[in-house]
């Protein structure tokens, strides 16, 4: 290591600042870009309610897999690349991170514009196996808005990838500005597009792929800028060795999002298979479903907020081995992650039809669904928030399969099994039902395999 490297190690504030001030720097932008990344998403929902109703809440509903697919592509890049780069950087290695920012990079490319063209070509088997017969009510809405925007999938994979290097190279208010750009213009064109040019959900569909171009394009203008070294577009290119450290370090956030689909499906198609043999028939709960997941993702935008501002400084320690920061940081997002969960159970248990209100009307029975739906299936919603904390805990530390085991918990161990068990004996209930009991048992495994990576540390030390 050169004398530089030495000094930029030993003064960069990650590895000295104080915890709880240093996590807000990096976590209230990530937080603020989470959540208004997921205003892509509640936006279109809102306006798509009260223009469309509920067949079009029911269609975002059925076409959202493919939001989960790209946000999981991105990760596997973007926070690979990321983890790895905190890490040499804390090391003094500044040309390996300079790799595998380079290589993170064209990884990204190349996998959202795969991703865009298989999406629209398959769009239509997508839209049936996500729980949409080709007969029914919700599949035409759900044909047209992702015809359009599989379009905007190459762009929104580059610039979520890039959210998360650029916050690790210390710019976490550049990286918020990016995604809260997009979102503004998004919410300016559903109202331009759905009310004054009446284009109903295709409305909705263009805004979306046209705000996601607004943040890539900020995306690439920071990259000439480059803090930590300078990149150039000649070096752009795949390195095998760098490309297989950094998926290993996204895989976890990766198999967590591919479960995600997987349990969504599952869930959807149990909703439709359960809910026609009740009073409330196939498409109430395919909507509701919808609107819970939207509603959902405030919570756990504040929770990967947290989680990705935190990237760095386990990270950094990490390689600087200052492992009392990094256990100090965890326990810290802990905290505030758990917090946000309690208030935003409260909130739920309190308020659920103003909360399902907001996306449009419906029913009584569509409401006496959704209150039934919010108060049960996301009893334990505190729990949640504990799994992105760890997993991102785990893939920032190089304990790839930890985070893995722990990404697969929640949907793969314990929720895709009792969504098919359960109904079997309880119906519909019995989806309900799954869902507290799957976060409560894996919260437990979270907690006790950090606890085991604590003991490690002080082997270590």
């Amino acid at each position: 290591m050169t004398d530089y490297a030495k000094n930029s190690v030993k003064d960069n504030p990650l590895g000295t600042a104080p915890l709880i001030p240093l996590i807000a720097k990096f976590a209230i932008p990530s937080i603020i870009s989470m959540l208004v990344g997921a205003a892509y998403n509640i936006t279109d929902q809102i306006f798509i309610g009260h223009v469309v109703g509920m067949l079009g809440n029911a269609a975002t509903n059925v076409a959202f897999p493919t939001v989960t697919l790209t946000t999981g592509i991105s990760m596997l890049f973007g926070l690979g690349t990321a983890a790895n780069f905190s890490i040499n950087q804390g090391a003094g290695r500044i040309e390996e991170a300079r790799k595998y920012v380079h290589t993170g990079l064209t990884g990204v490319i190349i996998a959202g514009i795969l991703t865009g063209l298989i999406v629209f070509l398959f769009r239509s088997p997508i839209i049936v196996l996500c729980g949409a017969a080709p007969a029914g009510n919700v599949y035409p809405y759900a044909m047209a808005y992702l015809s359009i925007t599989a379009f905007g999938l190459p762009f929104q994979m580059f610039a979520h990838s890039s959210s998360t290097i650029i916050r690790a190279d210390g710019r976490p208010t550049y990286s918020m500005l990016c995604t809260v750009s997009g979102a503004v213009l998004n919410v300016f064109l559903d109202w331009l597009f759905m009310y004054p040019f009446g284009m109903g959900i295709r409305g909705a569909a263009f805004a979306t792929v046209l705000a996601q171009i607004l943040s890539f394009t900020l995306a690439v203008l920071y990259y000439p800028r480059f803090r930590a070294f300078r990149l150039s577009i000649k070096e752009l290119g795949i390195s095998v060795p760098h490309m297989l450290s950094s998926m290993a370090a996204g895989i976890p956030n990766f198999c967590n999002h591919m479960l995600m689909i997987v349990t969504s499906i599952v869930l959807n198609n149990m909703l439709a298979t359960y809910g026609a043999l009740s009073v409330y028939g196939s498409d109430i709960p395919l909507a509701v479903s919808g609107v819970a997941q939207k509603t959902s993702m405030i919570m756990v935008s504040f929770a990967v907020g947290i989680a990705q501002g935190c990237q760095p400084i386990w990270g950094f320690n990490l390689g600087a081995k200052n492992y009392d920061r990094v256990k100090g940081t965890y326990w810290r997002a802990f905290a505030a992650a758990f917090a946000v969960g309690v208030i935003f159970f409260a909130a739920l248990q309190l308020f659920p039809r103003q909360i399902i209100s907001i996306f449009g009307t419906g029913s009584d029975l569509y409401f006496e669904f959704a209150e039934k739906y919010l108060k049960i299936f996301m009893m334990l919603v505190f729990f949640q928030n504990i799994q992105p904390i760890t997993v991102n805990y785990f893939s920032s530390t190089g304990n790839h399969r930890q985070g893995l085991i722990v990404s697969l918990s929640r949907q793969g161990l314990f929720l895709i099994p009792l969504l098919v068990i359960l109904p079997k004996f309880f119906g519909i209930n019995g989806i309900l039902a799954a869902s507290p009991i799957s976060d409560a048992m894996a919260f437990v495994l979270s907690v006790s395999m950090v606890l085991v990576s604590f003991r490690k540390f002080k082997e270590n030390e």
